[in-house]
């Protein structure tokens, strides 16, 4: 099933296909005989899905390592990582467990893209319905790291644990977000960037989370102190 994996199959009968055709070079692999498309299926059956979750999520580390060094294009030793979701069609038919609208069904599959060699970091499928803003809820952010993202992931409460974990983001904002301006710094327009302000959230609901969220900032650097 690794085999299979690796090299991109998309069936048992493609498998199969694929293994007959250099049988006489199989034993390099550790077969000694002719598989079977009943025993890939009991294969495939029997063994846990989470070895090859922990065998990817090795990988991923691995290959990281040896991409930390490559160029961005910008100024940053820093990871940066862009987060996004894209819609999958399934079948209605095959999949009734995922309806997603009246005639269609669909998965979500979320994912947290490592631009130093275009490393998917991390990887969560959900239901098509969930929206994009609760897969911050299961990632744990790098200390450091810049997560770049649209605006789909507005949420200041669910933001402002990025900044508890020292990392750093960059979001689209939303038409209807209400913000008030306190400084405005110069900038190079040259350089593409139009403006740099320091806002505050002036709606009640987003600033009282913020609110909330800086006395418990300020509450856990007490206690790091003591």
């Amino acid at each position: 099933m690794a085999f299979a994996q690796l090299t991109y199959r998309e069936s048992l009968r493609d498998i199969e296909t694929c293994l007959g055709a250099v049988g006489g070079k199989l034993y390099h692999m550790g077969f000694r005989t002719s598989v079977a498309r009943s025993t890939l299926a009991d294969a495939n059956e029997s063994r846990d899905w989470r070895i090859y979750a922990d065998f990817a999520q090795t990988l991923i580390a691995t290959a990281r390592q040896l991409y930390a060094g490559d160029t961005l294009g910008v100024d940053l030793d820093q990871s940066l990582d862009a987060l996004d979701s894209t819609i999958i069609d399934l079948c209605l038919t095959l999949f009734p467990w995922a309806r997603f609208r009246w005639r269609k069904a669909a998965v979500k599959m979320h994912t947290l893209l490592d631009l130093r060699g275009n490393i998917a970091a991390f990887v969560h499928i959900t239901d098509g319905k969930v929206h994009d803003v609760n897969v911050l809820d299961q990632i744990v952010p790098e200390a450091g790291a810049f997560y770049v993202m649209d605006r789909g992931y507005i949420d200041f409460e669910r933001l402002f644990v990025l900044t508890l974990s020292a990392a750093f983001f960059v979001v689209r904002t939303k038409s209807n977000v209400l913000l008030q301006r306190r400084y405005s710094h110069a900038v190079d327009k040259n350089t593409g960037v139009r403006s740099d302000q320091t806002v505050i959230l002036s709606s009640f609901e987003s600033a009282s989370v913020y609110l909330v969220c800086t006395i418990e900032r300020k509450l856990l650097a007490r206690r790091g102190e003591s």
